[in-house]
């Protein structure tokens, strides 16, 4: 598929970005990123959930580790994940806050071995995003809010059209974002008809109703 140029409208910047950096987020570059493949077409994003310690929320921890600056020795759970080199392009804290770790138009390291709608290796294509969150728990209000905008900027910077979680591009070894987030609540908020959602996850109950 032919890569947009950077005078495609779908790709101009807009006064949201400055480049592949969007202007309200909080910039946390992470050195683990690389080059997307030629002709990528960036038409993903990929939800996740992530909280470190598991289910402690508010500290440094998530940013310490996707710039490779997290104390190992800090908590007996990072000796499970020492040495982990990850990112994401964005992260939304509890609070509605978005921090964002990685150029839109950069490869970041967030879905592994994964596939959706036909192809390999969603790093290549995608945007990941990290809700501050455990699998199973809900999420905050502010979140949700946080999320729609994110999501709307993108749309206005990249060709995105789908939306998943990393449960549904890598099933069965991810288990994120999980079944405390709320998808019908997204899917309302954004607008379906605009987006491609995973089937399976229009047909549970809003947590919101």
């Amino acid at each position: 598929m032919k890569k947009p140029r950077a005078d495609d409208p779908v790709h101009a910047d807009t006064g949201a970005w400055d480049g592949g950096w969007l202007r309200t987020a909080r910039h946390v570059p992470s050195p683990n990123v690389g080059a997307r493949p030629e002709g990528a077409c960036v038409d993903l994003i990929v939800l996740h959930s992530i909280s470190l310690p598991p289910g402690i929320y508010g500290g440094p921890e998530v940013e310490q580790l996707f710039t490779n600056r997290l104390d190992w020795a800090a908590h007996p759970y990072f000796e499970q994940i020492r040495g982990l080199e990850v990112s994401a392009h964005f992260f939304v804290r509890r609070d509605g806050e978005i921090v964002q770790f990685a150029d839109v138009d950069a490869r970041a390291w967030h879905a592994g071995a994964s596939r959706w709608r036909g192809r390999e290796n969603c790093n290549d294509d995608s945007i990941g995003i990290e809700l501050e969150g455990l699998e199973g728990d809900s999420f905050a209000a502010p979140q949700y809010d946080a999320l729609v905008r994110l999501c709307h900027a993108l749309q206005q910077r990249c060709p995105i059209r789908h939306i998943a979680g990393h449960e549904h591009v890598a099933p069965g070894r991810k288990q994120d974002p999980g079944a405390g987030f709320d998808w019908p609540r997204l899917a309302r908020a954004l607008g379906e008809v605009r987006w491609c959602f995973p089937e399976c996850v229009l047909t549970t109950p809003s947590r919101d109703n």
